[in-house]
């Protein structure tokens, strides 16, 4: 693996969790909005989920033409 691979591939997995976490925490305003009843707050966590998983949707296609 040269350090250029190196590099792309810690940039990915970085990115990666990053998504995890976007989406995590999209995950935690959804059910406190629920549990809450903050309809604004389920919402957004709603809108924070749906994105975070598009990104890594989108790092997957990426990940398999890439290869």
């Amino acid at each position: 693996m040269t350090t250029e691979e190196k590099k792309e591939f810690a940039m990915s997995i970085g990115k990666k969790l990053a998504h995890k976490a976007e989406a995590a925490k999209g995950a935690t305003k959804k059910y406190f909005g629920r549990a809450t009843g903050n309809t604004r707050l389920r919402t957004e966590g709603r809108a924070d989920q749906a994105k975070a998983n598009a990104k890594q949707a989108a790092a997957k296609v990426k990940d398999v033409f890439k290869h």
